[in-house]
């Protein structure tokens, strides 16, 4: 200022006055020539002072050098904030000495201003400013960017979305500690976020709804001031249309920590402004992501977690509190009706809300009164029936709790119930309650040919003395007396309240169109009020008359030989023309309230003349409209063959549902017979599961019997090297000779047993295989029940295998008896030893036998267990079996091949005993005993040399 005033004084002294333009170029050229900060500082200070009364001026000829010293002066935050300021006071349209008939052309100057300003180079070098932390830097950044956004909103965004960390750099903001760019900062990311997508979710992912929720709780949530406002506002923005944004608000859990918004106290008088504007942002919030126009399955989820938190009933609260104020109310119910609609268990719920009155009355009837009250405001009314139509939303249950209040049957009369306050509303002298009750009614039609049924059963009493009339037959009785009646019928929006209650109540359900059509006053009623030439007002009756009179003619059953079809169609054709017919009922959709009401379910109407449609009936119009025109022009032929098609039709469901019946039979037969292969393949598991705990056992005892030969080996050896005469000395040569004409019988013996047993063994394979080959034809060739059987073959062989390693050691036995006896022979009375000597080879002996004994108790149990396997077989066998007299046969001879299978089997263990015996006198003699499956195994080769002993003996 100091160089402003040397300027303006040496100026002053020759007496002329310098003018703006002069003044603002000569500090210009200070500000690019000067080579000191100071003075060009000062020059920035005085193009500030001068922007807002020179805006003109200092925006034309120093923005280019207020640019550049962004550029150049960076390392001194002061000149950057007066420039920043200046820039800010040349763009913005808020001039404090713009006057108000200048302001036109102060908004021009700002675009203009803005236009200039808008490069890329320029808003990127803005945001490399807004980094630094000076506050006199960043506050005027901040400003000047909102700005920019405010005048050339898609632009700036554009650049700042190609811009690296432009949009992070913003984010920053909200985390700065000064509460003035803080708040400064919210109303940037406003206009950064309005109608962007993209930039919506990148803001989004900078976890934006963590710190907006942050700072509303900070501020009080609901009781906060403005900062809370604006940061609903932002949530709007990158909430609404945004279907991404959505889904992340909800997956982050976000949705629970709107609850606390809604909790309000008992004491709800004297609420602030702004705690009003605050709620009522919440609320258009919780609207946001329940909007009947989102994706249904995005709508659906946050209804269920609204439900899950609580937030739906804390609503609720507030639409039963008292002192709420109305437009707060008015926005609540309406908030409601969207996180209900749809979902049935938040309409369960919303059922079963009370308001808290003495006695407590369902919170529907409360709202229902408010809605027939012609007292209360037009827009609460609106709100209560769009809650109601939310509430019998794609909720058949619902529906049918309404139509039950109006029934005979359940109808008390000492309270109030929905369907009364209805029929109230439907015939009051008020046309708003006549269209708001009839709608309402049709709501609780909608797609429900049961319900539409049941109310016809509703009885009506209109005076006393009189009988009473039923529902339907009071509506066409308004409808068609006019003035008669209070001039209640006499007002279009009562009259197109009316039709659209019936045209919802007969269409798709032949049973209402026969009763309506049996009043034979109603088809020349209609046909009277189409053919009319009315005022413009009565077009949209005559449409929606000659919309009824066409459900009549295409959901008509021909069950009244007086209007049947054809001959409603001929009337058509006399009275009016099928043009004329056509035409009338074009009108509907014509029609500007038609439209608008197609829009969203929401009504929405600026006053009660406009409501005129309802969303949910003009897509029935559109449904019906075309269906009605095809079939007032088809003839009567062409009816014949659609009646055919829907009898060939009918034919064709009946054979299908006969198909499905079948299909499920045997679906259930199949799944049956999964069953009984599970339970045969756990019973196969289990087998195996024993084969090899057998094998398991078998190996065991092998290898019990290899250390045993091993230890008995080696014993030998040491016995032999002290003392070979002394083996098997004292015995005689008659005992001898007697023991191995014993031997040589048992031997016999056992051979004839073991090939009977072989010759059972054949036996039972061949019955086995007959009893295989019968099942396989039973099953016919199931896979399962073949993997089975293959099973059952490899437990055969198995069983197979350890009876071969019982005759194996069975063999080795008897070998070890024969060397035993071959020792006997060799001995010669001069080998004697004393029997103090043979103490330690008996003790040995004795053990032996001892661990003989029980390796032959084990080889019995193993036979045993395999006799056990071979009768689980047979049973597994005999489940397959289906042929009874083959399998009875089959099973007597597999049960009489046991029986003499067991018989062997106890000689074979008589034949165990005998032997056992003499093994006992052979040691009793002092005769050295070897393993019993060395003696088994040697027994065949040792024979011969046992005849030579005999022999050598007979010498001797």
């Amino acid at each position: 200022m100091n160089f402003l005033r040397g300027v303006m004084g040496g100026q002053q002294s020759s007496g002329v006055q310098p003018s703006g333009a002069e003044t603002i170029q000569k500090l210009c050229d200070r500000v690019a020539s000067s080579t000191l900060l100071e003075d060009r500082r000062d020059a920035v200070r005085a193009l500030k002072s001068l922007s807002k009364k020179y805006r003109l001026e200092v925006g034309t000829q120093a923005m280019d050098h207020l640019l550049n010293v962004l550029q150049t002066d960076r390392s001194d935050s002061e000149i950057i904030g007066y420039a920043l300021d200046t820039l800010y006071n040349i763009v913005s349209n808020d001039t404090e000495e713009a006057e108000e008939n200048q302001q036109v052309q102060t908004d021009d100057l700002g675009v203009q201003f803005t236009e200039m300003f808008m490069k890329q180079e320029t808003i990127t070098l803005l945001l490399s400013v807004l980094e630094e932390f000076d506050f006199h830097v960043r506050w005027p950044g901040v400003k000047l960017l909102t700005t920019l956004l405010k005048q050339q909103g898609p632009q700036v965004q554009q650049i700042v979305l190609v811009c690296p960390m432009g949009v992070s750099r913003l984010m920053d903001l909200l985390d700065d500690s000064r509460e003035v760019i803080r708040n400064d900062g919210l109303l940037l990311l406003q206009q950064l976020t309005k109608g962007n997508a993209a930039i919506q979710k990148i803001v989004a992912f900078e976890n934006a709804f963590e710190r907006l929720l942050d700072i509303i709780t900070e501020e009080g949530n609901s009781d906060g001031g403005i900062v809370v406002e604006d940061c609903l506002i932002l949530l709007q923005n990158l909430l609404k249309y945004n279907n991404s944004n959505q889904n992340f608000f909800k997956e982050g859990s976000y949705i629970q920590r709107m609850k606390p918004w809604f909790e309000v106290g008992d004491d709800n008088s004297g609420w602030s402004a702004q705690k009003v504007t605050n709620l009522h942002l919440m609320l258009q919030l919780v609207r946001v992501l329940v909007s009947p126009m989102n994706p249904p399955g995005a709508t659906s989820s946050c209804q269920k977690v609204m439900y899950q938190c609580g937030l739906l009933q804390q609503l609720c609260i507030i639409l039963m509190a008292t002192g709420v104020p109305a437009d707060i109310l008015t926005e609540t119910i309406n908030t409601v009706s969207e996180v209900i609609r749809g979902s049935q268990i938040n309409q369960d719920y919303f059922a079963s809300v009370n308001a808290p009155s003495n006695p407590p009355r369902p919170a529907i009837v409360v709202l229902l009164m408010s809605m027939v009250n012609e007292r209360q405001p037009f827009v609460l009314r609106c709100a209560v029936l769009y809650c109601f139509q939310c509430f019998l939303y794609k909720n058949q249950k619902g529906q049918a709790e309404i139509v039950a209040t109006l029934l005979p049957s359940t109808i008390d009369a000492t309270s109030l119930s929905a369907g009364q306050l209805l029929c109230g509303g439907l015939f009051s002298t008020d046309s708003l309650s006549n269209w708001c009750a009839a709608v309402a009614l049709a709501h609780a039609l909608l797609e429900n040919s049961t319900q539409k049924e049941q109310l016809l059963r509703v009885q009506l009493a209109t005076s006393i003395g009189n009988p009473p009339v039923s529902l339907l037959q009071q509506c066409t009785n308004i409808l068609s007396q006019g003035d008669k009646i209070n001039r209640r019928g006499s007002k279009v929006q009562t009259r197109v309240g009316l039709l659209m209650l019936l045209c919802t109540w007969l269409s798709s359900c032949p049973i209402a169109v026969t009763h309506f059509l049996h009043n034979a006053a109603n088809v020349p009623f209609l046909t009277a009020q189409i053919s009319e030439n009315l005022g413009e007002e009565e077009q949209l009756v005559q449409g929606l008359c000659a919309l009824l009179l066409g459900i009549c003619i295409y959901y008509n059953d021909n069950s009244l030989e007086n209007n049947t079809k054809e001959k409603l169609k001929q009337l058509i054709e006399k009275r009016l023309g099928k043009e004329i017919f056509i035409e009338k009922l074009s009108f509907i959709n014509k029609h500007e309230c038609y439209s608008k009401a197609a829009q969203k379910p929401q009504p929405t109407f600026s006053n009660p003349d406009h409501m005129m449609f309802d969303h949910e009936f003009t897509k029935l119009v559109k449904e019906l409209e075309a269906v009605i025109i095809k079939a007032v022009y088809k003839s009567s032929e062409e009816d014949k063959k659609e009646e055919e098609v829907k009898k060939s039709l009918e034919q064709h469901d009946n054979i299908i549902s006969h198909y499905k019946n079948v299909i499920r039979e045997q679906d259930t037969q199949l799944e049956e017979l999964k069953q009984t292969v599970s339970s045969l393949q756990a019973k196969n598991e289990q087998f195996q599961t024993t084969v090899s705990q057998q094998l398991a056992q078998i190996q065991q005892h092998k290898d019990q019997y290899n250390v045993l030969k091993i230890q008995l080996g080696k014993d030998n050896q040491h016995h032999n090297a002290h003392n070979s005469s002394a083996q098997v000395n004292g015995f005689q040569p008659e005992e001898v000779s007697r023991l191995k004409e014993e031997i040589e019988e048992l031997k016999k013996q056992q051979d004839l047993l073991k090939g009977e047993l072989s010759e059972k063994n054949t036996l039972i394979q061949n019955l086995s295989s007959q009893a295989g080959s019968q099942t396989e034809q039973v099953i016919g060739g199931s896979e399962q029940v073949s993997e089975l059987q293959k099973d059952i073959e490899t437990l055969r062989s198995q069983l197979y295998v350890q009876s071969s390693e019982i005759n194996r050691l069975q063999t080795e036995r008897m070998e070890l008896l024969q060397k035993i006896e071959a020792n006997a022979t060799a001995a010669t009375p001069g080998d004697y030893a004393p029997p103090a000597k043979n103490i330690e080879l008996e003790e040995k002996v004795a053990s032996l036998l001892k661990e003989l004994n029980s390796t032959k108790e084990e080889l019995k149990a193993v036979s045993e267990e395999r006799a056990s396997l071979k009768q689980e077989l047979d049973s597994v066998h005999s489940t397959a079996a289906i042929l009874q007299d083959e399998k009875l046969k089959l099973t007597l001879e597999v049960s009489e091949s046991k029986k003499e299978q067991d018989d062997l089997l106890i000689l074979l263990a008589d034949q165990d005993q005998k032997i056992l015996s003499l093994r006992n006198k052979l040691k009793e003699l002092g005769e050295q005993v070897e393993d019993e499956d060395d003696l088994e195994s040697g027994d065949a080769a040792d024979e011969d040399d046992l005849d030579d002993d005999d022999g050598r003996e007979d010498d001797m």
